[in-house]
């Protein structure tokens, strides 16, 4: 019964320190300036690859039980949940936090990623959907416009939180297609080998990128990043911030979240995770002053029990 009981807390405090590090942390290093989405993304996976380098080298024997394929996974999960998806999201908090828009609204989307993720799993891993996945599916997009634009049918802002509620769909489409990609190889390895894997590649694919916008500059082709000339934003207080980000709410909070899974039921966790956004709302207000309208709250409300049903529905699919 202890056991139980810390599983949860676990999954609770890994669930806070998300919503810390979408409202208070990555909201920190853009004010200090870096505002480079790629250099952001990179730093973000750096950080915490350093930290994470020890379980890489302890559990590095267990590298020889993967093969080509699960190879791939790992780089697709790398990319999509790792290098897009955060790109997508951290753009997403960086137009809302500009702006001066709610940023609990692009957090509380990616409630959206198991839809994605079932979605996903039937069209690569061909496992079945049941009939009643496609209403709630229905009734969550509904909830995600209601959350984004409240009741303003037919009047939407594109220049307000359309933006960023796009990017954060796709961050949550990115997450969910980082959930299947990863089935194939998770069991192969130890979780702490998985997780070091994940960002190291992360970090490489992104170093990638940033190689690639630094050449498009050079043959003169538009971009609005710089490549590796976004290394100059960084500063001694945002290095600070992203080593705070590595040591919290980065890659120890995944290790918190898969400790506590471990010691509760699947089906259990999603109600914890509900701490992500109802911290989200209440670390929104009492920071930044901004809470959501009524629209807003309905929307929230028809994603979190669609989501908890579909959950629930096809949980012993696909672990989400």
């Amino acid at each position: 019964m202890k056991n139980v009981y810390l599983g949860a807390i676990s999954i609770m405090f890994a669930a806070f320190l998300w919503a810390v590090d979408g409202v208070v942390l990555t909201p920190w290093v853009l004010k200090l300036g870096m505002t480079d989405i790629p250099i952001f993304v990179f730093m973000l996976h750096a950080t915490s690859s350093v930290f994470l380098l020890y379980f890489y080298f302890k559990r590095f024997s267990e590298l020889k039980n993967l093969d080509k394929k699960d190879w791939v996974s790992f780089l697709l999960v790398a990319f999509f949940g790792g290098a897009l998806g955060t790109m997508a999201i951290v753009a997403a908090i960086s137009i809302v936090y500009s702006q001066g828009l709610n940023i609990s609204v692009v957090l509380l989307l990616q409630k959206l990623q198991p839809v994605f993720a079932l979605l996903l799993a039937f069209v690569f891993l061909k496992e079945k959907l049941q009939k009643s996945f496609y209403v709630w599916a229905l009734l969550a997009l509904l909830g995600s416009y209601l959350l984004t634009f409240g009741f303003s049918f037919g009047s939407i802002d594109f220049s307000g939180m359309f933006r960023p509620a796009l990017l954060s769909v796709i961050a949550a489409f990115s997450f969910g297609a980082s959930t299947v990609f990863s089935k194939r190889a998770v069991d192969k390895i130890s979780h702490s080998l998985g997780t070091a894997l994940r960002f190291i590649l992360t970090t490489t694919l992104m170093l990638i990128i940033i190689l690639f916008l630094t050449f498009f500059k050079k043959i003169g082709l538009e971009t609005s990043y710089l490549g590796l000339a976004g290394f100059s934003l960084l500063n001694i207080k945002s290095l600070f911030v992203f080593i705070l980000i590595a040591l919290t709410t980065g890659g120890t909070s995944i290790f918190i979240y898969y400790y506590g899974l471990k010691m509760v039921l699947a089906s259990k966790s999603t109600i914890y995770e509900l701490v992500f956004p109802f911290s989200s709302i209440l670390l929104e207000f009492f920071i930044h002053g901004k809470i959501l309208g009524l629209g807003q709250w309905i929307g929230l409300i028809i994603i979190l029990l669609a989501v908890f049903k579909i959950t629930k529905t096809k949980r012993k699919a696909i672990r989400i």
